[in-house]
């Protein structure tokens, strides 16, 4: 195994709390032809990890040209099949990535990605990233894909990445895995088993939506980092009636609304427990791999990175990222992931050696 290692630095920026990210100015945008995007849905019976064989729908988005190379782009748990809009359509997820002229460019790629298998709230029983990953390979089946170029996941799609690699290694050429390990932290997997409990406390009060929203708020501060809150929510404390509220709360509370308006306690609950249920053996990783780290990630730390490249069986680049979005810089730190991704999709693995360098990132991505 050939292991490359590269640090940059990314530069904080401020927004308000909104769905999706949105472009940033920097990264040079041309609209593309709403005749690339094609979604459909399937039928699928598919024998789950954990809990047999169950028969589900799989819903679909394809972005380009159907003869280009096909890249699988997943997200993290609350992120869909949606990963980039075309004109006249809501914008996708990772908008900032998405785009002619971005990174992911649907005129020279054929963008693939799937709904979350749970994610529609109507499967409640234990998922796996294996299952996931099953779902993936059933989807190029059903469309005609033999292989495709690169699996670019984030978050929980990096996890459910590492499963397809290392399940369906004929199906695959390259892997790009960012923020994601070969198993979940101690530390992370205890946030949210805390999480899952105040969303059983709510549906207990019959508060479902109450419940839902403050896991997503405690989720928020696993996502981004002490020092983002800081530059951002200096101002004191105020007295509310006869209690304090403090600077961060209305941000918080509209992450946690705008949550519940999309998803249902079963999808967040039944998600939540795939993310501590995942594991993979990184031996079984035989493809070249690009893994990205952040500095600051609570929920997956730049070590559990390094160790899942210490035991990749291919070469294996890893970029470790100082951000002040921890776990969210993939949807933040613009600039940063454009270079990265352009790098990976062009192939450049790791060569034999180990690198660690300082870059400026001044592009202060979408909002999130």
């Amino acid at each position: 195994m050939t292991l490359a290692v590269t640090e940059t630095t990314d530069a904080p920026s401020t927004e308000a709390c909104v769905a999706r990210s949105a472009p940033d100015s920097s990264v040079p945008y041309l609209p593309q032809p709403s005749s690339l995007a094609l979604r459909g849905e399937f039928d699928l019976t598919i024998a789950l990890r954990h809990a047999g064989a169950r028969k589900l729908r799989v819903r679909w988005q394809r972005l380009g040209e159907p003869d280009a190379p096909t890249v699988i782009v997943q997200g993290g748990i609350s992120a869909d099949r949606h990963a980039g809009g075309v004109p006249g359509d809501a914008p996708g997820w990772w908008e900032a990535q998405v785009g002619a002229g971005r990174a992911l460019d649907p005129r020279h790629l054929q963008l693939l990605s799937i709904d979350w298998l749970g994610a529609d709230g109507t499967l409640d029983a234990p998922i796996d990233t294996a299952d996931q990953a099953d779902a993936i390979v059933a989807t190029l089946d059903h469309l005609g894909i033999a292989s495709v170029a690169n699996f670019v996941g984030c978050s929980y799609g990096a996890l459910v990445g590492l499963q397809f690699a290392a399940r369906h290694p004929s199906r695959i050429h390259r892997l790009v895995a960012i923020s994601g390990a070969h198993r979940p932290h101690p530390y992370a997997s205890a946030l949210r088993a805390l999480q899952r409990k105040i969303v059983a406390l709510g549906q207990l009060q019959c508060a479902d939506d109450l419940g839902l929203s403050l896991a997503r708020q405690l989720a928020m501060l696993t996502y981004r980092t002490p020092e983002e809150f800081e530059d951002r929510f200096t101002a004191d404390a105020v007295l509310d009636g006869a209690h304090a509220r403090c600077a961060s709360e209305e941000y918080l509370e509209a992450c946690g609304s705008r949550y519940v308006a999309r998803w249902s306690p079963t999808a967040f609950v039944r998600l939540s427990e795939s993310i501590d249920l995942h594991r993979v053996d990184p031996r079984l990783v035989k493809v070249p791999t690009t893994l990205v780290a952040v500095r600051g990630d609570v929920l997956v730390p730049p070590e559990d990175v390094l160790a899942l490249a210490n035991e990749v069986a291919a070469p294996t680049r890893v970029h470790v990222l100082r951000s002040h979005y921890g776990h969210d810089a993939f949807l933040k730190s613009v600039a940063s992931f454009d270079a990265i991704l352009r790098k990976a999709l062009d192939g450049a693995a790791g060569n034999g050696t180990v690198r660690v360098g300082a870059e400026q990132d001044c592009g202060n991505g979408g909002v999130a």
